[in-house]
């Protein structure tokens, strides 16, 4: 598996992270064959937040692995918190981050984070308790490294503020059908709904300061609304994306994931299957280079208008 650094951190980690967000969904057996799967194709990063399964998937995940300190030096493990759907709202506290990791830890039967994300943005965030509380999480050895999920620049450099610890990712919304971050890159100063900046230009931004952007739902189209890859709605971005699918000897999957590799901004996909054979796939994709040509006529086919 091929690696980069995750941020400015020294911290080498896979190009491709394990998502198990629907771990529940697999019995005790299942769930250990998949983790097995993954950590003999080298995808040793497993990515959690403490509301998937509202915990149980960070259970199950301990227990499939066989939690042990031996093995927990074999891996890479990243969590979020700061979502509370029991009472509807975001809350990024200090005391919330803190009694967050705590269950965290205690879930994934460990006694440190090598990553902790901040969930979907808290407006009501006072930097300073952020700070605080990564610098006891930090000082007791609870978490190695911080980041954010779905941050635009403005709430990012405002926790940066406060915050003394390097922000090494931010996860993000991104796949072939959902590119706005991409695409209002193509778009500036021209009068169309493809120039409209919805997120600070995201992009440039993680390039210019090294934070390693991870996609999530790669194989999404809307917001949860199903998977583009052989789908009807998308005619013309399956069909390309078999055609250069065919030509490398690999499947769609792939591809799609190959795409989002292929951007210079060096991102680490997050992949949400519990499919053996699609985790495979997946995988693999690390092994395609897509050429410049494929990778814009993959873009256009699935409706995004160059200027």
């Amino acid at each position: 598996m091929k690696t980069i650094k995750l941020g400015t951190s020294t911290l080498e980690v896979p190009v491709v992270a394990v998502g198990c967000m629907r771990i529940n969904s697999l019995d005790g057996k299942q769930a250990e064959q998949f983790v097995r799967t993954a950590l003999d194709e080298g995808a040793n990063f497993f990515e959690h937040a403490d509301i998937y399964g509202a915990g149980k998937c960070e259970e199950i995940f301990a227990e499939a692995i066989g939690m042990s300190a031996s093995v927990r030096e074999s891996v890479i493990l990243q969590s979020k918190c700061g979502i509370r759907p029991d009472v509807g709202m975001f809350d990024f506290s200090k005391e919330h981050i803190l009694n967050s990791v705590d269950g965290i830890l205690k879930r994934l039967k460990t006694e440190y984070l090598d990553v902790l994300l901040l969930h979907r943005p808290d407006t009501l965030v006072e930097p300073e308790e952020v700070a605080e509380a990564f610098d006891q999480l930090e000082s007791s050895g609870k978490v190695r490294h911080f980041g954010v999920s779905n941050q635009n620049p403005m709430q990012i450099e405002l926790l940066k503020k406060h915050v003394k610890q390097p922000l090494v990712a931010n996860q993000l919304q991104l796949s072939i059908t959902n590119a706005n971050m991409i695409s209002q890159g193509f778009n500036v100063n021209m009068e169309n709904s493809a120039a409209v900046n919805r997120d600070g230009s995201i992009l440039d931004y993680c390039r210019l300061h090294d934070i390693t952007i991870q996609p999530w739902s790669p194989f999404q189209y809307g917001f949860f609304e199903g998977v583009f890859l052989g789908n009807d709605k998308f005619p013309e971005l399956n069909k390309k994306i078999d055609e250069v699918a065919a030509n490398y000897g690999v499947s769609n999957t792939t591809i799609a994931v190959a795409w989002l590799l292929r951007h210079p901004a060096k991102m680490q996909p997050v992949i949400g299957t519990m499919n053996i054979e699609r985790l495979r796939d997946c995988i693999k994709a690390c092994n395609i280079y897509l050429t410049r040509e494929e990778w814009y006529d993959i873009y256009r086919s699935a409706g995004n208008v160059l200027p």
